[in-house]
């Protein structure tokens, strides 16, 4: 499998070359998932950085009642790990499944690491992956708050098509807070206009 996607997503801050990104790359593992396979199961600790050549991807914790709840999504060109897990090395809360045939590269925290120590830029790319991450982060939270639905949904579509493709209608109406009913109405309005 060629990591010509994983180089070029290395390079995406600038704070990488070509040269360094296929050095780089050169660590990671190639990594397969089978449709339905857990990357990650709840109670257990997140050891994969994962980035995703191909596929989809579903995080997901379980409410009060037991309900499933979708936390995210990931879609192809995107890092696929639970962040608090990963970097405080306790039991993750959540699980991460693949909702399709999934091919990307992996590398271990211990990997990731020393990696860290051994190469400033991939420390500064690193920084800027994880900031990158909490304004997303950010963003969906507030988006919840001060927008409706049917405009979260749009970003949705916007932003992540190969997700609304690919994922149930009830995992993503989880994802938007919403009832399976609500997102149904919305996609009709959608598709009225």
């Amino acid at each position: 499998m060629p990591n010509d996607k994983l180089r070029l997503f290395l390079q995406s801050t600038g704070f990488i070359t070509a040269a360094q990104a296929a050095d780089i790359a050169e660590e990671f593992s190639p990594k397969v998932l089978g449709k339905n396979d857990f990357l990650l199961q709840a109670g257990k600790i997140s050891d994969d950085y994962f980035f995703l050549s191909t596929g989809v991807l579903r995080a997901f914790a379980h409410d009060t009642d037991g309900n499933e709840v979708t936390t995210a999504f990931y879609a192809s060109g995107q890092v696929v790990f639970e962040v608090a897990s990963f970097f405080q090395r306790t039991p993750s809360q959540e699980y991460v499944q693949a909702l399709t045939a999934c091919q990307g590269w992996s590398i271990t925290y211990a990997q990731l690491n020393a990696l860290f120590h051994a190469r400033p830029e991939f420390r500064e790319f690193g920084r800027s992956m994880l900031v990158r991450g909490f304004a997303a982060l950010k963003m969906r939270m507030l988006a919840t708050i001060t927008e409706p639905a049917a405009a979260r949904y749009e970003n949705l579509l916007r932003t992540n098509p190969e997700v609304v493709q690919h994922a149930p209608l009830r995992h993503i109406a989880s994802y938007l807070g919403i009832t399976d009913t609500s997102l149904s109405r919305i996609r009709k309005g959608l598709a009225r206009k």
